[in-house]
């Protein structure tokens, strides 16, 4: 379970988020710059609360006195703006962090990107990026999965194969899954739960529908 009652003082507003996750697909749904991207980043630990804890299966993530750095969170992560690095190939993007290659090699057929894996970032379209970022963030097996638009620049075809594989990782890992999104569409398909965020606040939700 993650529990999550924090607060973070932003330039308009305070973000103030209290909710706790079972091992189910969220929506977090909200127009841009109500705070979505912050709380994936308090929970990562990219960013710190000013008040409150983060909490996962009884460990603290976070609280006032206690950090847990980035690196021993295990939390797979596909940042908006994916994050790759630079001077590593496709294959070996989306094998740091992962232990298992039989799972990263699946992910690339599923996303379609076999034909990439010795080429650069710099070489790829933004589409392709996205999908590298995605394979990278689900072949590390992490213990919560935040996902920042992830299918927003994939055509209908891979979006659709990737919507089902991470239904099917899902029900396999039993792992929360946190996924920001605009596509009303995408949240209704894939979320256990649903909550609309707006100016700092989550909002119920019985409020999105």
């Amino acid at each position: 379970m993650l529990k999550l009652n924090f607060q973070k003082r932003l330039n308009q507003y305070l973000l103030d988020i209290k909710a706790s996750f079972q091992n189910e697909i969220i929506i977090l749904f909200g127009p841009s710059g109500s705070g979505k991207t912050t709380t994936l980043n308090c929970i990562a630990g990219l960013s710190h609360p000013d008040s409150g804890i983060i909490e996962l299966n009884g460990q603290l993530l976070f609280e006032e006195r206690s950090k847990v750095p980035v690196q021993k969170r295990r939390m797979g992560y596909l940042f908006q703006d994916y994050a790759l690095f630079p001077h590593m190939t496709v294959q070996k993007n989306i094998q740091y962090g992962s232990n298992d290659n039989e799972l990263a090699q699946q992910l690339t057929e599923v996303v379609g990107i076999q034909h990439l894996m010795d080429s650069y970032p710099h070489q790829i379209s933004g589409g392709e990026k996205q999908r590298v970022a995605l394979a990278r963030a689900l072949a590390t097996k992490p213990r919560v999965l935040l996902l920042d638009e992830p299918f927003s620049s994939l055509d209908q075809s891979t979006k659709n194969q990737c919507h089902q594989e991470l239904m099917r990782l899902h029900q396999m890992w039993q792992i929360p899954i946190i996924l920001v999104t605009h596509d009303k569409e995408e949240a209704r398909k894939l979320g256990d739960r649903i909550f609309p965020i707006d100016q700092g606040k989550l909002g119920s939700p019985d409020d999105f529908w």
